[in-house]
């Protein structure tokens, strides 16, 4: 408990310094307009540092108490103060210049700030480098604004697990109805964008982690394709599936942010397979990217049809796209029986190895799986009041990658994801598949755990294509996201139709609290 107060005086020392008087209301506020304001003098990086440490003090501690953040850069305002010298002496460095950017907790940063994945096991871990998409924002002129709370392991301990909940950061909270799921696992950079806690944020995914709390919180999300951005310094679940991905309010927000994270990466050979040259996902976007678009849509799995409120929201995403030129193509069935199975195999069998390879590299206080399992057995109380750890247990009784079983899963698993996937796409040529993102959210029960019914992300997580989510409208004032999904590295053309998709419902509706201290 001792690191979690230490957290909280950070986070107050921080609010504390923030300018008494408040400046211009940036709430909703994107990229394009704050880096307008910035280059017309009207507004620096430092003041804009200070308005975010006002909204987390009166939002995220107080008010509706978030917790989407578990901690904040102590160097920020620092670092934002420097960025401002830097645009007057020589303009600005890059696409991200002054702008705060949230990161998840299990992506590791080589400063004051530690990497967790939530757990108090690694409460005092602090990698000796920063993770490749790290030194990219940087470059790219970002202020590393904090880290964001999340499902503690990115949601892989317990069966029984409470999305947006950690040992460190406790439970986030989903801002439209703080009775209900922020979904998981990258919940607090969610909910911290939807909330105008921060400008954009870097949420990972294995299976959902960024398109299930994007959609749940009415923001985009995009979940890359495999290898697009690198992997390294981040903590593992299963390399095989796992990606960080862009965080944003807006598709082009999330394009910028995308464009920055890119690279490739020695030390990830997944990242070979991605473009040579860094791509700007934000150029050409365009209202009318879906004339002439073939569009596919997915109705079985999704589990659309279990709410009428969603099947009418998906159905009105239809017309809107088919008013806007495209040609709809319903009810694709893509066969992926057998998937999910082979999945969870293969996460037993890569969580355990990766893990491993991780704490050694990085010098973590703890080296193996399980080490963790006993150090959360030795710190019951306070690590797992709410639910266990049967899935560690589950993983840590497996074998190496060498293992007939994992070689065999892991094969199944992208032959079924990607023969799917392919097939759907080329039966009728189509541009990109959609299919519902989630449905309501539902109520915060740490006794019986999540209980999600609606998702779609599985399809481009196991195949390691690329999904967009992007808010489709509301059902009892909850947002309902839309996703996107396409072939690998067609995150272009996927980003372009989702804009215009965008462009075309204008679906984003901030979140309003009963008792708003955030003006």
């Amino acid at each position: 408990m001792r690191r979690v107060i230490q957290i909280l005086l950070v986070a107050t020392a921080l609010s504390l310094t923030a300018c008494s008087d408040k400046p211009n209301n940036y709430a909703e506020a994107s990229i394009a307009e704050l880096h307008d304001r910035m280059q017309r003098g009207e507004l620096q990086s430092e003041q804009l540092v200070h308005w975010y440490l006002d909204q987390i003090a009166a939002v995220d501690r107080s008010g509706p108490t978030l917790r989407a953040i578990i901690e904040l850069n102590p160097d920020a305002l620092m670092i934002a103060r420097a960025l401002d010298e830097e645009w007057r002496e020589s303009g600005p460095r890059g696409p991200l210049h002054g702008i705060p950017v949230l990161l998840k907790a299990n992506i590791g940063t080589a400063d004051k700030m530690h990497t967790t994945a939530g757990s108090l096991a690694l409460a005092e871990h602090r990698p000796p480098e920063d993770a490749f998409l790290v030194s990219q924002l940087r470059d790219a002129g970002a202020v590393i604004l904090g880290k964001a709370n999340l499902s503690e392991w990115a949601n892989f301990r317990s069966s029984r697990s409470s999305s947006g909940w950690s040992s460190i950061g406790g439970q986030t909270l989903n801002p439209y109805d703080t009775l209900r799921t922020p979904c998981g696992s990258s919940s607090g950079s969610a909910v911290a964008v939807a909330a105008n806690l921060t400008v954009v944020a870097i949420g990972t995914e294995t299976d959902g982690s960024v398109i299930c709390p994007s959609g749940i919180n009415g923001i985009v999300g995009i979940k890359p394709t495999l290898g697009l951005v690198s992997r390294s310094g981040i903590i593992p679940l299963a390399h095989s599936q796992d990606t960080a991905g862009p965080m944003a309010r807006t598709v082009r927000d999330a394009a910028i942010l995308l464009s920055a994270m890119t690279g490739r990466d020695p030390d990830d050979p997944a990242s070979a397979d991605a473009p040579a040259a860094n791509t700007n996902y934000a150029a050409n976007l365009a209202a009318d990217g879906l004339q002439d678009k073939r569009i596919g849509v997915i109705r079985s799995n999704s589990g659309a049809g279990s709410n009428p409120a969603v099947e009418e929201l998906l159905t009105a995403s239809m017309a809107v796209m088919t008013s806007q030129g495209a040609q709809i193509f319903d009810d694709i069935r893509p066969d992926v029986t057998g998937v999910g199975a082979a999945e969870i195999e293969v996460l037993y069998y890569e969580f355990k190895a990766d893990l491993a390879a991780y704490l050694e590299e990085t010098g973590a206080p703890l080296r193996s799986l399980q080490e963790i399992i006993e150090f959360n057995e030795q710190n019951a109380a306070v690590v797992m009041p709410f639910f266990g750890q049967d899935i560690m247990l589950e993983a840590v009784a497996k074998g190496d990658l060498n293992e007939p079983e994992y070689l065999e899963a892991l094969a199944a698993s992208k032959r079924i994801s990607r023969t799917a996937i392919d097939a759907a796409l080329d039966e009728h040529q189509l541009d990109a598949l959609i299919a519902i993102s989630n449905g309501p959210a539902w109520m915060i029960d740490h006794a019986n755990g999540d209980n999600s019914q609606i998702g779609s992300s599985s399809y481009a997580a196991i195949s390691g294509y690329p999904s967009i989510t992007v808010p489709a409208g509301f059902v009892s004032d909850l947002p309902i996201g839309l996703t996107f999904i396409g072939r690998p590295f067609s995150e272009k053309q996927l980003i372009e139709i989702a804009y215009a998709y965008e462009q075309a419902t204008t679906a984003r509706r901030a979140p309003v609290f009963s008792h708003d201290e955030s003006n």
